[in-house]
């Protein structure tokens, strides 16, 4: 599970933070592979924060982006049985409404700070 102990989809596809589903990395990137995302995200987020003009935020930014595509977090989805992304999404107003409606209110707590 991601690092906070988010409620993960049966499926594994996504976690719920912040009462929004997020999609989660590709899981059959190799290990090399994704640390090496990983290493670019991290550091491009760093760079945002240090960017002292426009274009260097846009550009790190478009690193952060490249970064979380690598990862299988943004662009196509990694899975093939032709669901659709449903990133961003609230749980219950998605095809995991049932899956959320039957977690407890711990876990649903985790995944939404209300």
């Amino acid at each position: 599970m991601p690092r906070k102990d988010y409620p993960e989809t049966p499926d594994g596809r996504y976690f719920v933070s912040k009462g929004r589903l997020w999609r989660k990395t590709d899981p059959s990137l190799d290990d090399s592979e994704r640390r090496a995302a990983v290493k670019a995200l991290m550091q491009a987020r760093r760079d945002v924060g240090r960017a002292e003009t426009e274009a260097q935020e846009r550009d790190a930014r478009d690193r952060m982006d490249a970064a979380k595509k690598r990862l299988g977090e943004r662009g196509p989805v990694w899975w093939d049985d032709g669901a659709p992304d449903e990133t961003r999404k609230a749980p219950w107003n998605s095809s995991y409404a049932e899956w959320w409606d039957g977690l407890d209110d711990d876990a649903r707590a985790r995944g939404n700070p209300d």
